[in-house]
Protein backbone atom coordinates (compact mmCIF):
# COMPACT_ATOMS: atom_id res chain seq x y z
CA UNK A 1 0.00 0.00 0.00
CA UNK A 2 1.30 3.44 -0.94
CA UNK A 3 1.78 6.04 1.77
CA UNK A 4 -0.21 9.00 0.40
CA UNK A 5 0.55 12.30 2.06
CA UNK A 6 -1.97 15.09 2.17
CA UNK A 7 -1.42 18.70 3.19
CA UNK A 8 -4.10 20.96 4.57
CA UNK A 9 -4.22 24.59 3.49
CA UNK A 10 -2.23 25.78 6.52
CA UNK A 11 0.55 23.28 5.75
CA UNK A 12 0.60 24.31 2.10
CA UNK A 13 0.54 28.03 2.84
CA UNK A 14 3.62 27.56 5.04
CA UNK A 15 5.34 25.44 2.40
CA UNK A 16 4.75 28.02 -0.33
CA UNK A 17 5.18 31.09 1.89
CA UNK A 18 1.77 32.50 1.00
CA UNK A 19 -1.37 33.17 2.98
CA UNK A 20 -4.27 30.77 3.41
CA UNK A 21 -6.43 33.48 1.85
CA UNK A 22 -4.29 33.35 -1.31
CA UNK A 23 -4.84 29.59 -1.52
CA UNK A 24 -8.58 30.16 -1.15
CA UNK A 25 -8.49 32.73 -3.97
CA UNK A 26 -6.44 30.37 -6.15
CA UNK A 27 -9.05 27.62 -5.65
CA UNK A 28 -11.82 30.04 -6.58
CA UNK A 29 -9.90 31.12 -9.71
CA UNK A 30 -8.83 27.56 -10.53
CA UNK A 31 -5.15 28.44 -10.70
CA UNK A 32 -3.34 26.76 -7.79
CA UNK A 33 -2.41 23.13 -7.17
CA UNK A 34 -5.12 20.52 -7.67
CA UNK A 35 -7.02 19.75 -4.48
CA UNK A 36 -9.57 17.36 -3.11
CA UNK A 37 -12.49 17.92 -0.75
CA UNK A 38 -12.96 15.34 1.98
CA UNK A 39 -15.83 15.82 4.39
CA UNK A 40 -15.94 19.54 3.60
CA UNK A 41 -12.20 19.94 4.17
CA UNK A 42 -9.69 20.88 1.50
CA UNK A 43 -6.68 18.61 1.13
CA UNK A 44 -3.74 18.78 -1.26
CA UNK A 45 -2.00 15.60 -2.35
CA UNK A 46 1.77 15.91 -2.08
CA UNK A 47 2.19 14.70 -5.67
CA UNK A 48 -0.10 17.48 -6.93
CA UNK A 49 1.75 20.11 -4.91
CA UNK A 50 5.08 18.91 -6.29
CA UNK A 51 3.69 18.91 -9.85
CA UNK A 52 2.45 22.49 -9.34
CA UNK A 53 5.84 23.57 -8.02
CA UNK A 54 7.57 21.91 -10.98
CA UNK A 55 5.24 23.67 -13.42
CA UNK A 56 6.17 27.05 -11.91
CA UNK A 57 9.94 26.66 -12.28
CA UNK A 58 11.53 29.60 -14.11
CA UNK A 59 14.93 29.90 -15.71
CA UNK A 60 14.67 33.68 -16.04
CA UNK A 61 12.22 36.54 -15.71
CA UNK A 62 11.62 36.23 -19.46
CA UNK A 63 9.90 32.85 -18.99
CA UNK A 64 6.35 32.81 -20.34
CA UNK A 65 4.54 32.15 -17.05
CA UNK A 66 6.66 34.47 -14.92
CA UNK A 67 4.05 37.23 -15.30
CA UNK A 68 1.03 35.00 -15.97
CA UNK A 69 -0.52 35.33 -12.50
CA UNK A 70 -3.74 37.36 -12.39
CA UNK A 71 -3.53 40.78 -10.77
CA UNK A 72 -3.92 40.59 -7.02
CA UNK A 73 -2.88 36.94 -6.75
CA UNK A 74 -0.07 37.88 -4.40
CA UNK A 75 2.46 35.74 -6.27
CA UNK A 76 4.96 36.61 -8.96
CA UNK A 77 6.20 33.16 -9.85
Amino acid sequence: MTDIRHLNQVDLSRRLGISVRTLERWRWLGMGPRFIKVGGRVKYRLEDVEAFEESRLCQSTADEHYFSQPAGSGVRS
